[in-house]
């Protein structure tokens, strides 16, 4: 069972990233703030939940959650400024949403880039140890997912709709024989070294 909470007694926001590793589409980060002492035995982190449970879960989050929000950053953004600083932004933008600031911000992972006015920990692994980083995991990566899933009617070839933008082999070979779209990350190599041989 995950922990409710890091600072007894305190508002905090779990904040959590979804599609940084993909070669194509935005990068989803949500931030979640949970009832104190909330529980749910099935609630970990996204990557260890198969996508049915992921999308009850969500209703969940949404229902009980006390707060939450998604924020979405552009290709052309991560392009610009770098993946990592582009999950940070994501977060920054899904704690901007809040309804209300919290007092502290729980965030996967070892880095960040400080939010003004709010204290943060950073925690590795903690969508698999707090709830509200779970919960965050959870909600960046449905929507992200939903998003890819609409990119996917546009463009079949690249099987968004199973690899959500991830560097599958069959995603790499799409780009080999079709070309890169607007929705790729051109700061990424977008081939591996043995397709960019042969390209």
């Amino acid at each position: 069972m995950l922990k409710s909470c890091y600072k007894i007694g305190i508002k905090e926001a779990g904040c959590d990233e979804a599609g940084r590793g993909c070669l194509s589409g935005p990068v989803y980060a949500a931030a979640v703030v949970l009832p104190a002492r909330y529980k749910h035995p099935l609630l970990n982190d996204s990557k260890q939940i198969m996508e049915p449970r992921r999308y009850e879960l969500r209703e969940e989050i949404e229902e009980k959650a006390v707060d939450w929000a998604v924020g979405v950053v552009t290709v052309e953004e991560i392009d610009e400024i770098n993946i990592l600083n582009a999950s940070f932004l994501a977060m920054h933008r899904a704690v901007e949403g809040l309804k209300k600031v919290p007092a502290h911000l729980l965030i996967d992972g070892n880095r960040f880039n400080p939010y003004p006015g709010i204290p943060h920990t950073c925690i590795i692994g903690g969508d698999g140890l707090y709830f509200s980083i779970a919960a965050a995991s959870i909600l960046a990566k449905t929507y992200r997912d939903d998003f890819m899933k609409e990119l996917h009617e546009d463009f079949p070839q690249y099987l968004w709709d199973r690899n959500k933008g991830y560097a599958t082999r069959a995603h790499r070979e799409a780009i080999k024989e079709y070309g890169a779209t607007k929705w790729h990350r051109k700061s990424f190599n977008l081939f591996d070294k043995q397709l960019e041989l042969e390209f």
